[in-house]
């Protein structure tokens, strides 16, 4: 199993300067990615930065961790703009960037802006543009939601054959994209700082996934959790885990705690 952090960066943390911090610290400390939450929080009255400016930046700063979303409501955007951030970011950190996805589960996210947040099949379809897209062919697509008139992206992503796509989410749905993709992120604890997610239920979880696989490729498993410095998480690694994400947020503490908890290393 390997080890990343997951960094909430909305309220104190929404300081972009926070998550470089964090970034370079995890990466000297032995943790292998740095994910950050991907929301517009200020619409529902918390300060929020962007996850994809606030990536690069993060890039700059190491060498070899991972760089990603945990997760990215796909269908606030457009699919050709996502697509073309994140081969940008893949470019710029080497080949690192992670591409967490899902519908997106504040509605105010949204509805602020005069929208709905759109259905299974908006996402779905969005995720087929963007690996078209990322696959370096002349694009022609004509779908439900979206249409693409002979377009070819460039400069592609370094990652081939496309930065892998994780699907957060624990519904039946999101299970079954999970399965088309490369990864599945799942939440494992509450605001208290409690994991809710048993090694059981994971474990059960990870066998319907796996019936829902066409291929059986490499395929990642991400729990988003707590733990203390040399606590051990082999359990959920034997349900089926290849990830542990350390969740960091400010109701678990101040950034100098956060960073006090980033620097103890993996819980290994």
């Amino acid at each position: 199993m390997r080890y990343g952090i997951d960094v909430a960066i909305i309220g104190d943390l929404a300081e972009p300067t926070h998550l470089v911090t964090l970034a370079r610290e995890a990466e000297a400390a032995g943790w292998d990615a740095v994910l950050v939450w991907d929301h517009l929080a200020f619409t529902w009255g918390m300060p929020s930065a962007d996850p994809w400016v606030t990536l690069a930046a993060a890039a700059q700063v190491t060498s070899h961790i991972r760089l990603g979303t945990a997760v990215t409501a796909v269908a606030r955007h457009r699919p050709e703009s996502l697509a073309q951030t994140v081969a940008t970011l893949d470019r710029l950190s080497g080949g690192r960037a992670i591409l967490g996805a899902g519908l997106g589960g504040v509605r105010q996210e949204f509805s602020a802006f005069g929208s709905t947040r759109p259905g299974q099949a908006v996402l779905d379809e969005a995720l087929d543009v963007m690996n078209s897209l990322w696959s370096g062919e002349e694009v022609h697509h004509r779908g439900a939601h979206y249409t693409v008139d002979g377009v070819r992206l460039a400069p592609l992503p370094l990652q081939r054959p496309r930065v892998p796509v994780w699907v957060g989410g624990t519904a039946p749905g999101a299970l079954r994209r999970a399965a088309r993709w490369d990864g599945w992120i799942v939440a494992g604890d509450n605001r208290e700082g409690r994991m809710t997610l048993s090694p059981g239920s994971l474990a059960a979880q990870a066998s319907e996934l796996r019936r829902s696989r066409a291929n059986a490729g490499d395929f990642e498993m991400a729990v988003i959790g707590v733990s203390k410095p040399g606590s051990s998480v082999e359990a959920y690694a034997d349900a089926g885990a290849t990830w542990w994400l350390e969740h960091l947020h400010s109701h678990r503490g101040s950034m100098e705690w956060l960073l006090r908890r980033v620097k103890a290393g993996p819980p290994v």
